[in-house]
């Protein structure tokens, strides 16, 4: 009898563990592991973005490209079966480039092509070019020096490279990038007739990177271009042994009115807080001369794909959890300005929004952006991520199109991949898919998903 007693112990016991085990939800890491696990296994990212880039392609605002990956990525979260999906009015800007760009080198009657690219935003030059001597310089105090004498009538070449000494290469971005955006501008003001502006990579190519530019107030708009860098390092050794060369470009791009658009919403509906808003996303439009893979086509499908991969997995959120299709990041950034806007105006409450526009490399961690105590709570969720590489994460910046959320108390989160090969494809032709790793991709995609799980389970 004693015997049967405690067998029938045991059995209850046995029993009553499995019931419990069945009925306890999986720990936060045994959760993440299995994220990771169907991304790798079963992910539908890559094969998202081979059709966004090879069957849709480029999608600058306002352009087919653009109102077909509005289509595409609608259908994408209503297949996905998105509690909701739904397309936002965004009014954009719509320049066109035209018909390809030329430019040479010429010494004599010895002329030497190179690459170039309209900078987005540009003016067009005359139909039969422009043809001028050029000066040389590496900032803006250097080309002020020189003074209106020296400028006027000639073309400004902007040279200074990124800094290939930056570990960070988003930093050497950024001590650059000032020579695109406003060197048309600073040239005009002295007289210039042209600006020509080194691209934005530390990698010697033929690929002329393009960009947003803008013009100054009551500034004379002359036309900008970027050029390669090998036909930077070109120009400037030319210039150095033949100084009175002159340099030929033509261009013909074009600033239309601006044009209707939509960013793209596909949400899961919270079950116990629903008013409360998780924002994934990544902005749709791209520049006009790759596929947009890296910028910012991965992105966007990660973003969907974070949600999907949590659905998959049966998790039911607490909070509503939104993918969003940034439109016009690029030239404009009305994407996100309108959905800022519209949270306002609806009062909805936000409390963190994530975005991926760092490529499509491999995940090493997420920037946050938002208080001391916001930010000390998610840092402590670093052991979770930590097996999948993500390592890095603190402060940092968040994303353009998310930016604006920033004033409603909204904390910021940006993807944080390996950035040393990010601007070989910035803006770029050689943004292409065949330069995404499915891996990589996916490993994104998951990394994302977990950040929006540890999120929406624990709040801020």
């Amino acid at each position: 009898m004693q015997r049967l007693f405690l067998l029938s112990v045991l059995l209850l016991t046995v029993a009553g563990t499995k019931v419990l085990a069945q009925s306890t939800p999986p720990s936060d890491s045994v959760f993440i592991r299995r994220l990771f696990d169907e991304a790798l296994s079963r992910g539908k990212s890559y094969e998202w973005l081979r059709h966004l880039t090879t069957r849709i392609g480029p999608r600058l605002s306002g352009s087919e490209g653009a109102a077909k990956a509005v289509n595409y990525t609608r259908q994408l979260m209503e297949q996905e079966d998105f509690d909701r999906v739904f397309l936002q009015n965004v009014m954009v800007p719509h320049w066109v480039r035209g018909t390809r760009e030329k430019a040479y080198i010429q010494i004599g009657n010895q002329k030497t092509e190179v690459p170039i690219a309209a900078l987005g935003g540009s003016v067009a030059t005359p139909k039969t070019g422009i043809k001028a001597r050029v000066v040389e310089v590496k900032n803006f105090q250097e080309l002020r020096e020189l003074g209106r004498s020296k400028v006027q009538g000639k073309i400004v070449f902007f040279n200074r490279p990124m800094d290939p000494t930056k570990l960070n290469t988003f930093e050497a971005y950024s001590g650059a990038v000032d020579q695109r955006g406003n060197g048309a501008t600073e040239a005009a003001q002295l007289g210039a007739v042209g600006a020509i502006v080194r691209s934005m990579t530390t990698r010697l190519d033929d690929f002329p990177h393009t960009g947003a530019m803008r013009y100054g107030t009551g500034v004379p708009l002359i036309p900008a271009a970027g050029i390669s860098t090998n036909g930077a390092e070109l120009l400037s050794r030319m210039l150095k042994t033949n100084p009175e060369l002159e340099f030929f470009f033509q261009q013909n791009p074009e600033t239309l009115p601006d044009a209707p658009s939509h960013n793209v919403i596909g949400e899961l509906k919270g079950t116990q807080n629903p008013e409360e808003i998780l924002v994934v996303g990544g902005h749709l439009d791209s520049w006009d001369l790759g596929q947009g893979a890296h910028d910012d086509g991965a992105g966007c499908v990660q973003a969907i794909e974070a949600i999907r991969l949590l659905k998959a997995l049966g998790y039911q959120p607490r909070r509503t959890l939104r993918a969003v299709m940034f439109m016009n990041e690029e030239n404009g950034l009305k994407g996100g300005m309108a959905y800022a806007d519209t949270a306002r105006s609806k009062k909805e409450k936000h409390l963190a929004a994530i975005e991926s526009d760092r490529g499509g490399f491999v995940p090493r961690g997420f920037g946050v952006v938002g208080d001391a105590a916001k930010r000390a709570k998610i840092i402590a969720w670093q052991p979770l991520l930590a097996p999948y590489g993500l390592h890095e994460i603190g402060p940092g910046g968040g994303g353009a199109d998310i930016g604006p959320l920033a004033q409603q108390g909204t904390v910021l989160l940006g993807l944080i991949p390996d950035s040393q090969r990010y601007f070989d494809y910035h803006h770029a032709a050689s943004d292409t898919f065949d330069a995404i790793s499915r891996r990589e991709l996916e490993m994104g995609a998951a990394s994302m998903a977990a950040m929006l799980y540890l999120l929406d389970k624990y709040g801020l």
